[in-house]
């Protein structure tokens, strides 16, 4: 899976396509709890689109203006446009990330 480094890189991630971004830090139990999942995640929604993580705790000019307050968040963006977001507080299961991600981009 691929691991968003820098601000530059996130921007370039997401301008195209379809892209599942998770912000994540290193102490949180929650991202820690479903992170056995994303290989699975991946192959199913190859042809969907694709997953990509940021840690929080290293960018931090990035969470600020995209509004990271919780942490599992997952963004979801098609074309560069933001169409879905899952905050922390319902990220907190492998049942409720997969319902997001099955819906995400049915809007």
């Amino acid at each position: 899976m691929k691991q968003i480094t820098s601000n530059e890189e996130y921007a370039q991630s997401t301008q195209s396509g379809r892209v599942m971004v998770e912000f994540y830090a290193n102490w949180c139990p929650d991202c820690k709890r479903i992170e056995p999942y994303f290989e699975e995640w991946e192959s199913k929604y190859a042809g969907d689109f694709s997953i990509v993580r940021a840690n929080r705790d290293e960018l931090p000019e990035l969470g600020e203006k995209l509004e990271i307050l919780g942490i599992p968040t997952f963004i979801a963006y098609e074309n560069g446009q933001e169409v879905a977001r899952l905050f922390s507080r319902d990220a907190k299961s492998k049942e409720q990330v997969e319902a997001f991600l099955d819906e995400a981009y049915k809007k």
